[in-house]
Order: C-alpha cells, then structure tokens, then sequence
C-alpha cells in the first residue's frame, strides 16, 4: 500500500505505540501526526509485545480493541500491528517520509529515525500533553480500587 501511495506522491507519516488506554494526549500525537502529511499509519504494538515492554499487567485492552478504536480515529488511514519490539521492520517496509513520536524522546533515540532521515525523510517530535499517561491513568484507577 505505501509504494503505491509514494509513487502517487502522497507523504506518508508513521507513528507507533502501544495505545493501551486511549487518551487525550494520544489523540493530540495522532492529529499532530497526520497534519504533518497526507497518510498516517500507525504501528501498534501485539499483546505480547506490550506485556514483555510494559509488565504483565499489560495491555489493559486487547489488540482488536486498540486497533478499532484507532482505526475510528479521523487522524488515522492505517492501523499496522507489529509484534517486535521495536518498529523497525514495519517502518523499513512502509518508508515514511516523516516519523512521529512524543516528546518523552529524542531524535537520536527515536528507532528508525536513522532509516527514515537516511533516505530524505525527517523526525518529528511532538510535545506531550503532561497531564495524560496511560500509566498515571492506570494508577488513579488502581487507587480506586483500593
């Protein structure tokens, strides 16, 4: 999908996450994202990937679920699952011209970045809304609980 996009001269923009809880913050990342080019795909982490980088109490919500929700966002064109650990693969085979993440990295940790900057894209790094984590979410909710 994505050679047939370049070769129609479309800019491809690619994000990824785990997105276990949609939040405003997401949705502020996602829409930042795609005003950026004309498609924005979005790798998602597999269950198994959230659980080995977020603990075993990961995902809250399961993959089919995190796919739908993204997939109804305006912002989003394609929802891509990977099950690595890193996007790497899934960004060499889509070649964004522009790779997004939040502000909690930095250009040089960004994975792919390289790749994506080696042939003629950019890195973009958009600031994160402070008040909304899935981790904070999931504290307030565990608190709750007690």
């Amino acid at each position: 999908m994505s050679e047939k996009l370049h070769s129609s001269g479309r800019t491809i923009v690619f994000t990824n996450g785990c997105f276990d809880i949609l939040h405003p913050g997401h949705v502020y990342i996602l829409r930042t994202a795609r005003s950026f080019g004309d498609h924005l795909f979005v790798g998602i982490n597999t269950d198994d990937s959230v659980t080995r980088l977020k603990g075993t109490d990961r995902p809250v919500n399961d993959l089919r679920s995190r796919m739908d929700l993204l997939a109804e966002m305006r912002s989003v064109d394609f929802v891509v699952p990977f099950d690595e650990d890193t996007p790497l693969k899934l960004i060499e085979e889509i070649k964004p011209d522009i790779l997004v993440k939040g502000g909690d990295y930095e250009v040089k940790s960004v994975v792919g970045a390289d790749y994506v900057i080696s042939n003629g894209g950019r890195v973009e790094i958009v600031p994160l809304l402070k008040e909304f984590s899935t981790t904070g979410i999931i504290s307030v909710l565990n608190s709750i609980k007690e």
